[in-house]
């Protein structure tokens, strides 16, 4: 007679609470809200994200720009994005929320008054509430100016500041199947105590249709922006 003792087996081992991701990304033109960062050129973009199971995220973000070293004729080649938040689902998983605070960094950028640009760093606290592919976000500048604008006629007046100033958009992601998707974007940007002379207008409508493709090991895309400014 031969007996035998089962062993049971070992229990395994709990998921980790903590996510750490990252992403590297060539494009063809940098645009934020619309608007080239880049002059049209190429950019190189990446990122590094830590994401907790209870919700609370943070992440870094960076990408090559022109645009600051055009304004400001001084060497600002980098954008540095810092970001942390809360985002959650509800109404079994169909509904999310999300909201945090980012901050725009742009190594370099300084006062200067005599070509009306303030140092362009930003700080926009942000919302947004989202249902399956449909996301609705408001952003909002906190800190003394947008992006390096001033206000006053034409941004023009050094003495007035852009806090304020914010960002609506509705974006879409909709998932075709077989790795396919279409995206779509609305957003409207408005930059407080700017005072619209003749053509110069800060406060502008833009919009993006896309269509992206998951290859498996990354994505690649096609999408056409435009703005009403």
């Amino acid at each position: 007679v031969l007996a035998q003792t089962a062993v049971p087996p070992a229990p395994a081992a709990p998921a980790s609470p903590h996510t750490f991701t990252g992403n590297a990304a060539l494009v063809s033109d940098y645009l934020f809200r619309g608007v080239s960062q880049t002059h049209g050129k190429p950019a190189i973009q990446a990122g590094f994200d830590y994401a907790h199971s209870s919700g609370l995220y943070a992440g870094i973000w960076g990408s090559s720009i022109s645009w600051v070293s055009d304004v400001q004729n001084r060497s600002v080649p980098t954008e540095i994005d810092l970001y942390a938040g809360y985002k959650s689902t509800f109404a079994g998983g169909d509904w999310n929320y999300d909201f945090g605070l980012i901050t725009y960094n742009y190594p370099g950028s300084k006062n200067t008054p005599a070509n009306f640009s303030a140092k362009a760093d930003t700080v926009e606290v942000y919302g947004a509430i989202g249902w399956k592919f449909l996301t609705l976000k408001y952003s909002h500048t906190v800190s003394s100016h947008f992006v390096g604008w001033y206000g006053g006629p034409a941004g023009t007046d050094i003495t007035k500041n852009t806090r304020g100033s914010g960002y609506l958009e509705l974006n879409a992601a909709y998932d075709l199947g077989d790795g396919w998707g279409i995206t779509g974007h609305l957003g409207h940007q408005k930059v407080k105590n700017y005072v619209a002379v003749g053509d110069t207008n800060a406060s502008y409508t833009d919009w993006k249709l896309g269509v992206t493709k998951d290859l498996g090991f990354g994505v690649v895309g096609l999408a056409y922006s435009d703005t009403n400014s």
